[in-house]
């Protein structure tokens, strides 16, 4: 029988204690004396004391044994201890098992003492149990004194490491268990001392305040509990069977009965009875003793292995554990915070929801918690998401009637999820809700065909595509149903079939509708199966396809082509004038097989086919709809098939057909003196327009349609009538004209000439639509905006790029006039308020969708204009206008902004800086023409700006040396600018844009200490004395910006000496601690930190800043020794420069007096010495009181020293932390012998055994964490 956690540790348990499993469990004699007979030779040796077994220092040898003082023995030599075996891996289990057994039957103490100690170590302490401690100590002394030898220092240990080796290792640890269970089943497990011994131990282990141990023995326990679960199963078929053939026995007629079977049968099922409750006995115990604490663990893998075995005992063993009692601990769980521990709920239950006879048994846990389940469906982690959609799959099989009408619909339309597994999900669901239930009409129907069972079902699908409202997704559907319905979704014959046949009598007709839903599903069923990867926004790309897969793919396009072929004219012929459908079937050639035209004997359908696609495109002038005839064309025009000839021809014919009728329409619409209708216009734009569609996707170069177009779009030009849609399809039909001769030039099968013309051709393109930029029309200003971006981005220095340098004549760069065009129209079209935007279709302002797509196009229009900065095709510098839209725009065009600042900062970082800070001013100037010189600082205009600033400070990162000389030069201009202009109020007033300063102080903390120096240098030549004593409000921009500027030199000596510091730490030792390591800062440091300021001084004074000029020392009377010099002098460096004036620097004409200069200079010298005087009263004043308040606090640190044990006396360097951390990483320490459960705790990694002792005495005493060689430290 087994006792609760709180036994004591030799293992022996009184028969007076109190059990945790009920009042029939109490223990008996752990000597063995009463141990039942047949029980294993092992429970009749009783207990020996350890030193009984072992004389002569050969403890416990045994000829022929593997294990010898818990060591494993090979080839006769001592090698490893048993958690080194099974770390190693290299014996099997069973062999290992098996002699550790062998040793236990010799000396079941000294195996015992091994494996306790196994599962010591597998924990990663580094202590050991001995034979004394076993004798002695009670359970709970041992494990308290295994956690004081447990090394922390790391805090990983074996189940947590990473790496193959580890990952083995725990499998290893779990079949140890389950085989040392599984051969231990018929005796030693029942000999009252072994299984007690181990459950105990792990039970003590489990409830320890170290997660090592609590990790690792709950597993050990849970997998002990899972063995047990099994012993206790093949005893329950045991018991059946033996009750079965005494039954049998017993029903005999008398003169056949066997008296002494029927006596062996009931003494065996007496003995199977007696073991099954002793193993219920040690479930119970453990599942007592461990799951119901550890279940709900702080640790998540704690958690999550707990729900994992109840499981598996649930599915192994459903008689005993398949109830409420049991299944309410994985309801519960399913709550938890972690994915982990609710996908093992998940997983736990879809091994018992998959066996039907089991599922029987889950009602009440069903209707309990069906409703937590639906709603995982949409759980944060995707994991989790699937296995519920799972599970709900596994619930829908076992009855229809659990899930309800919304339950269902709430996994439905996951289907069009973006995460491809939970798609492919929620299909499996939908195609076994709505697929799988065949009615006793549907048997015997037609495998194929309209009357087919999959014709009910491809309307089935339609019909939820339609209730879906989500038509532009059927990819996604097939994509998510392809898996378990792709022979559904292959029946194109069908699919024909239902488009192109009758209705039956009594059927109910497709609607038009559903038709072209049908059509849409029928393409993406062609697409899955042709490209065999999801469609865009689902997968990571394209995967490389098995030899099965690609044998399929080929069969399937075969199929497709052969069928098509045939169908594909019909199917146009029938719907020649629906522009949806047309599309969808013109994109279905693409996926044919060429080939098979002529293997096929198919070219009269090629034919028809050509015949319907030059139909449609006479029908339709809908730019979709012409665009699919033209990529139809495209792709049968392929050289490499013999189908080549007959498609060129017909090509051709269209083309000829369509630039005649172009010509000719144009000579009537463009005759001088007379106006056109509006049906001529009509006839000339469906004419452009078909004309524009195939040459995008063909070379019409022979057909010189450049002249035409160019006549057309003159003449829109000079008259100013012409209709807005004519000369948009003009413009982009003339830029395919010269794409495709660029394209002939580049690949040098072009004539000598040709580079000239297409250069002619370019320009005069080029102007008409710089030009056009001035139209009054919003739609053609678009247009001729979009092309000149990328007329400007193609034909720029980088055409040249690749070995073209042939090229360099067709170069174009705009002139100034142009770019200020381009930029002007960004500025007027894209940076407006959507209210403002009164070009929106239909003039349905409140249209949310209308306000979307007038969103989306200006966004197209801005990032057009951002590549021509990025490529560096117009000055760095236009960007400043864009640039100071950010904040106002943010939301709108942030991250295209962003972006671009970003990509020129990498092309050239002073020129971007310089932008940046140019857009400040920019904003400056617009809010001084608006607010006048008298503004508010606190205003909202003045505020935004400095906001503004301050994100472009962000952008700079936190590398300073990267970005140390744009941020210099960004401080050069902004200074500059702020003393431009001169105060309008006159002499003694403020520069006007002196309020600049304040924004230009938000990059001041961009600035390293040297730069602050040379900037506040900088700024000092701008200045007059007079400047430097105002103290007004209208000065405080000065002032702020000089702080900025004289701020953080501290704060940068101290990132010196803390990087020296940490670089000197390296090569300390394991256990001592670097005093950087404190969060406070003891009063050496600081005073460290200004006495190693010479140091900076001493450098700085030969420092040159990029991009900087050396500014003039201003001459003093007060010269100071650098050594000496304390950290607060560097504020003053301004004025406390040395006397000797470099002859190559005078003196800036703005600090030179008018009158009596030497007297100036007299008197300056006088003041600027009087401040130094001033300033080193005051320092030397702040020191005397930080020497005495550090005096006073040494004195009352060392007396409480004195009284305590003295810390630390023989460490090599003094360890100091910080004090909240030490209470917190010692909680073991106060809460031991405490007789509480403490599940919730985890322990961070502890410092070395010392501190643990040493530091307990008072955890809040400063004093605590120093000791005399923190403070023999001297100050001075």
């Amino acid at each position: 029988m087994i006792a609760a956690q709180d036994l004591h540790t030799e293992f022996q348990f009184p028969q007076e204690a109190d059990s945790q499993l009920s009042s029939d469990t109490d223990l008996e004699d752990p000597d063995g004396k009463n141990a039942k007979a047949g029980k294993g030779t092992a429970a009749k040796k009783g207990k020996k004391a350890l030193g009984d077994k072992a004389k002569g220092g050969g403890a416990g040898r045994v000829p022929g044994l593997g294990w010898v003082n818990g060591h494993h023995q090979e080839n006769g030599m001592e090698n490893m201890t048993l958690f080194e075996v099974v770390k190693m891996g290299k014996s099997a289990t069973q062999s290992v098992v098996d002699d550790w057994i062998e040793s236990y039957k010799h000396d079941r103490d000294v195996a015992l003492l091994d494996l306790i100690n196994f599962f010591i170590q597998c924990s990663g302490c580094k202590g050991a149990v001995s034979g004394e401690m076993f004798r002695h100590m009670q359970n709970s002394e041992i494990i308290r004194k295994m956690t004081e030898e447990f090394d922390e220092d790391s805090g990983d240990y074996p189940l947590t490491l990473s790496g193959p080796q580890w990952k083995k290792f725990r499998i290893s640890f779990c079949d140890f268990i389950a085989v040392l269970v599984r051969q231990c089943q018929y005796s030693i497990i029942y000999d009252e001392y072994m299984m007690d011994t181990v459950i105990s131990l792990l039970t003590g282990l489990s409830d320890s305040q170290v997660r090592a141990f609590r990790h690792t023995s709950t597993l050990a326990a849970m997998k002990l509990m899972t063995a047990l679960v099994n012993v206790a199963l093949n005893l329950s078929i045991n018991m059946d069977n033996t009750q079965r053939q005494y039954e049998a026995e017993r029903n005999k007629v008398i003169a056949k009965r066997a008296n002494d079977r029927l006596e062996l049968l009931l003494q065996k099922r007496k003995e199977l009875q007696e073991n099954q409750d002793e193993i219920e006995n040690m479930m119970n115990a453990i599942f007592k003793g461990v799951f119901v604490h550890r279940y709900r663990d702080a640790i998540a893998e704690i958690r999550a292995i707990c729900i994992e075995e109840i499981g598996v005992w649930m599915k192994l063993y459903s008689d005993a554990f398949l109830n409420d009692s049991y299944l309410k601990y994985v309801g519960w769980t399913m709550h938890d915070k972690q994915g982990e521990v609710r996908l093992k709920c998940l997983t736990a239950l879809q091994g018992l929801y998959y066996n039907r006879e089991l599922s029987a048994r889950l009602e009440l846990f069903t209707s309990r918690f069906k409703d937590r389940i639906v709603s995982m469906t949409l759980d944060k982690e995707y994991d989790v998401a699937v296995q519920a959609i799972k599970l709900l799959t596994l619930v829908l099989q076992s009855s229809d009637e659990v899930l309800t009408a919304e339950d269902c619909e709430s996994i439905y339309h996951l289907v069009y999820s973006a995460h491809r597994p939970i798609a492919v999900s929620a299909g499996e669901f939908l195609f076994k809700k709505l697929f799988s239930h065949r009615g006793p009409e549907e048997e015997g129907l037609p495998r194929r065909g309209r009357q087919s069972l999959n014709g009910s079902l491809i309307k089935t699908t339609v019909f939820f595509f339609l209730e879906s409202e989500l038509h532009e997704h059927g990819a996604y559907l097939v994509d998510s149903l392809w898996e378990c319905a792709s022979e559904l979704l292959k029946d194109w014959e069908t699919m024909i079939s239902l488009l192109l046949d009758e209705p039956m009598p009594g059927e109910e007709a497709l609607t038009d509708r559903q038709e072209t839903a049908l059509v849409e599903i029928m393409l993406c069923a062609v697409r899955q199966a042709c490209e065999c990867h999801p469609p865009v926004g689902r997968g990571t790309g394209k995967r490389v396809l098995t030899a099965k897969e690609k044998k399929t793919q080929l069969d399937d396009r075969t199929r497709i082509t052969e069928m098509f072929a045939v169908a594909l004219p019909l199917l146009l012929a029938k719907y020649c004038v629906d522009i949806d459908k047309v599309t969808n079937l013109l994109q279905i050639p693409k996926y044919f097989d060429l080939d098979i035209y002529t293997t096929g004997r198919l070219e009269k359908h090629l034919d028809a086919l050509l015949r319907q696609i030059w139909e449609v495109v006479d029908k339709h002038t809908d730019t979709e709809v012409l665009e699919a005839c033209s990529t139809t064309y495209h792709y049968l025009c392929n050289e490499e098939f013999t189908i080549f000839n007959r498609v060129d021809i017909a090509r051709s014919q269209l083309l000829d057909e369509l630039v005649d009728k172009f010509n000719r329409l144009l000579e009537d619409f463009l005759q001088e003196g007379e106006e056109p209708d509006d049906d001529d216009a009509y006839q000339v734009l469906s004419t452009l327009k078909k004309i524009s569609a195939f040459h995008n996707a063909h070379d019409l170069s022979k057909w010189d349609l450049f002249t035409s177009n160019y006549r057309l779009l003159n003449t829109g030009l000079q008259n100013g009538d012409m209709p807005e849609q004519i000369v948009i399809h003009a413009m982009q039909c003339t830029h395919y004209i010269i794409l495709w001769h660029l394209a002939k030039v580049s690949d040098g099968s072009s004539l000598k000439g040709d580079v000239v013309t297409l250069r002619k051709q370019m320009r005069a393109f080029s102007l008409m639509c710089q030009r056009y930029l001035n139209s009054i029309n919003t739609t053609v200003k678009e247009q001729a905006f979009t092309i000149l971006c990328d007329l400007l981005l193609i034909f720029s220095h980088q055409i040249m790029s690749s070995g073209r340098e042939q090229l360099e004549p067709l170069v174009y760069t705009p002139d100034s006039s142009l770019q200020a065009e381009l930029l002007n129209f960004i500025l007027d079209q894209v940076f407006i308020d959507q209210d403002d935007d009164n070009n929106s279709t239909d003039g349905q302002q409140d249209d949310e969708a209308s306000k979307i797509e007038a969103l989306h196009k200006r966004r197209n229009l801005l990032a057009a204009y951002c590549k021509l900065i990025i490529y560096n095709v117009v000055e760095i510098n236009t960007g400043a206008d864009i640039f100071k839209q950010y904040m106002r725009y943010y939301n709108d065009y942030g991250d295209i902004i962003k972006e671009t600042m970003s990509k020129t900062r990498q092309i050239d970082k002073i020129q971007c800086a310089k932008t940046l800070i140019l857009s400040l001013q920019k904003l400056f100037n617009e809010m001084l023409s608006e607010l006048g010189f008298n503004f508010d600082r606190s205003s909202s205009a003045f505020c935004g700006i400095k906001e503004l600033a301050r994100r472009f400070s962000l952008t700079f990162g936190l590398d300073q040396l990267k970005t140390r000389e744009a941020i210099a030069m960004l401080h050069k201009d902004g200074i500059e600018f702020a003393f431009k202009e001169p105060s309008p109020q006159g002499e003694g007033s403020p520069p006007l844009n002196l309020a600049f300063l304040d924004i230009l102080s938000e990059f001041s903390s961009k600035l390293i200490r040297q730069d602050k120096r040379t900037v506040h240098m900088y700024l000092e030549r701008f200045m007059t004395f007079q400047m430097a004593l105002q103290r007004e409000d209208c000065w405080l921009p000065l002032i702020s910006y000089r702080n900025s500027l004289q701020a953080g030199g501290d704060d940068d000596t101290m990132s010196v000496i803390s990087g020296i510091s940490s670089r000197g730490s390296t090569i300390r030792s394991k256990k001592s601690k670097p005093a950087t390591a404190s969060k406070r800062k003891l009063p050496e440091e600081e005073n460290s930190c200004s006495s190693s300021d010479a140091v900076w001084m001493n450098r700085e004074q030969n420092a040159q800043t990029p991009v900087m000029m050396h500014s003039p020392h201003l001459t003093s009377t007060v010269l100071r020794d650098p050594k000496k010099m304390r950290a607060e002098d560097s504020y003053t460096t301004g004025y406390t420069m040395p006397t000797e004036q470099h002859p190559h620097q005078p003196v800036p004409t703005q600090q030179q007096p008018h009158h009596h200069h030497q007297a100036a200079i007299d008197y300056n010298t006088q003041v600027t010495w009087m401040l130094t005087q001033r300033q080193q009263a005051e320092a030397r004043q702040q020191q005397e009181r930080v020497t005495m308040h550090y005096a006073k606090m040494r004195n009352h640190m060392q007396q409480a020293i004195r009284r305590g044990s003295g810390l630390m006396e023989d460490d090599e360097e003094p360890i100091v932390e910080d004090v909240m951390m030490s209470s917190e990483d010692r909680l073991e320490d106060i809460n031991e012998g405490m007789d509480f459960d403490t599940m919730d705790i985890d322990l961070p990694a502890s410092k070395n055994r010392r501190e643990r002792t040493e530091l307990k005495p008072d955890y809040f005493d400063p004093s605590s964490i120093m000791d005399d060689s923190v403070l023999n430290v001297s100050m001075y």
